[in-house]
């Protein structure tokens, strides 16, 4: 009862300071298994896409949150539990926060391809006959993929989440960004993807959030802030990491001056 009443409470803030428009410019607000992923400025970027989605979103979708920052003070952590059901990510270094974290060894033992036999690459390389070109592997399938994580992996609960059909809400990025653009992504979304390609994937632009809550203030400014949702993307089959990511990255980018 609680939750519901801090819900109700946080809905009315955050659209009394920022309006929190919900734009829906390449996609329906449709209940279907979703990673939404947008740009990056702002704790309260969190907040901004939990209060932008319609209440029939809400409920089936889990913003990320990163552990040390949302659990410093018993009411974060009982906010972002209790209220937003947030995934909690632990970032154990600046560069490999949140989903843009790198995967664990197995995963990515997993996902790259067999490197060639040692006698024959030897061959080759001391001028002998060309070796045999072996049958093309076939992709380890998104099972093999999501057996490969470890419990240590920053993408685990994120998988767990996604394995128990939940939303989820994801920034690329890694760490808050301070540009125009968003920082490269990292590599969190293309492994989700391969894990899980029958999740629609849409991107997200944020829009003036960080000018509420610019990052060292804890006062928030009131400022007209919106989330402009685009049309999905999908990974092509045999595209490679950073192809796909920059894709994604021009993506919500695209939607900026939408």
């Amino acid at each position: 009862m609680l939750s519901k009443l801090m819900s109700f409470f946080l809905l009315a803030l955050v659209r009394f300071l920022t309006g929190s428009q919900a734009r829906w410019y390449g996609c329906p607000p449709k209940a279907e298994q979703r990673i939404y992923f947008a740009n990056h400025q702002s704790h309260a970027d969190l907040v901004m896409i939990w209060a932008a989605l319609p209440q029939e979103l809400r409920s089936i979708t889990r913003p990320i949150a990163a552990r040390d920052y949302w659990t410093q003070t018993p009411f974060r952590q009982w906010i972002t539990t209790a209220v937003f059901n947030a995934v909690y990510v632990t970032r154990q270094a600046a560069p490999a926060a949140a989903a843009g974290a790198a995967p664990s060894p197995a995963a990515e033992a997993a996902a790259a391809p067999p490197a060639p036999p040692a006698d024959l690459a030897d061959l080759a390389t001391a001028g002998g006959p060309d070796p045999v070109p072996e049958r093309p592997q076939a992709e380890p399938s998104p099972e093999a993929l999501r057996a490969a994580v470890q419990p240590d992996d920053p993408l685990a609960p994120l998988v767990q989440a996604l394995a128990s059909g939940d939303s989820i809400v994801i920034f690329p990025e890694g760490t808050r960004g301070h540009g125009d653009e968003p920082q490269p992504f990292k590599s969190g979304l293309y492994m989700l993807a391969r894990m899980f390609p029958q999740v629609v994937l849409v991107p997200a632009w944020i829009n003036n959030v960080q000018r509420v809550m610019p990052k060292g203030e804890v006062v928030p400014v009131p400022i007209l802030c919106s989330v402009t949702f685009g049309a999905p993307i999908a990974l092509a089959p045999g595209e490679e990491r950073r192809p796909f990511l920059d894709r994604a990255r021009s993506a919500v980018i695209a939607l900026r001056d939408v």
